[in-house]
């Protein structure tokens, strides 16, 4: 069934070579159609804009700008078409020359929506609530420095899974287990499961190994006393917080889903495959 696409709002990384031109290119094609379009420049730290009665979201980016339009949307359902102009992409599956087709067979409802769980994160400090975001790739605690191990504790649900000496530990969902967790040694999740992954970062014991979860789970992890080191929370390596001593940060899935328009050239499997360079030889 033919989707009714009234307003599109372009979320644009001026970082990225070719996003001036493409972005004069995609409002031309969308101004054809009679079709509004809202123009929203990313660079640096910039406050977000305003949605009002956005039917898509372009992002023209990496994965970055993925993520920053996925916590801006948050429970909103607006599907976003992710275009990479970037070098190393997971989650924008859809190339610069494919932008229009892409749209095309979105509109005509030939293709659909990848539903990706994202993570609501909480920082509870000497009993007040003190910070409360999301993310779609990760939530890391880690050391603010070089080298420096620090001490945590984590629970999952009401149960006590340990006290962790580690660089740090970092919950990602699904989307990002091919991200820091991946490098950390932890699991590709097929991109649409209902699952965490809790990875310790550098532990200083091997036995404490990166573990999967029900996304039903709710983990807390606790600054505990005497760290040698200060640390910080980062959402999605974008959003940040200093951390104290006692901290408790809680992590769990976000009642809202980030919605990814489908590419027809190629699906989450191609693309992993792709970047990562698995080539299935006897000597790969």
């Amino acid at each position: 069934m033919k989707r009714s696409i009234q307003r599109v709002l372009i979320v644009v990384n001026l970082n990225k070579p070719q996003s001036e031109t493409l972005v004069s290119e995609i409002s031309a094609y969308l101004s054809e159609l009679h079709i509004d379009v809202q123009i929203f420049r990313l660079s640096g730290r910039v406050d977000p804009p305003v949605i009002d009665n956005i039917d898509l979201v372009f992002s023209l980016g990496g994965d970055g700008t993925v993520l920053f339009c996925s916590r801006i949307l948050q429970d909103r359902g607006i599907p976003i078409l992710a275009v990479n102009l970037g070098t190393f992409g997971f989650i924008t599956e859809v190339s610069i020359d494919e932008w229009k087709e892409a749209f095309d067979q979105y509109r005509a409802g030939k293709t659909g929506l990848s539903h990706r769980l994202m993570i609501r994160v909480a920082v509870t400090r000497d009993g007040e609530n003190i910070f409360m975001s999301r993310g779609l790739n990760d939530l890391v605690v880690k050391a603010n420095g070089v080298s420096n191990i620090v001490k945590l504790k984590l629970n999952l649900n009401e149960t006590r899974l340990g006290t962790f000496r580690a660089d740090g530990i970092l919950v990602a969902t699904p989307t990002g287990s091919t991200a820091y967790s991946l490098a950390a040694g932890g699991p590709i999740l097929d991109s649409e499961m209902d699952a965490l992954i809790v990875t310790p970062i550098c532990p200083f014991t091997l036995s404490n190994r990166p573990i999967v979860v029900s996304g039903e789970d709710i983990i807390h992890i606790e600054v505990l006393e005497h760290q040698r080191t200060d640390l910080n929370l980062s959402i999605d390596g974008q959003e940040m917080l200093p951390l104290k001593e006692g901290d408790i940060v809680m992590v769990e899935r976000s009642r809202g889903r980030a919605l990814l328009v489908l590419s027809n050239k190629r699906n989450f499997y191609e693309v992993v495959r792709a970047k990562l360079n698995w080539s299935g030889d006897s000597d790969a």
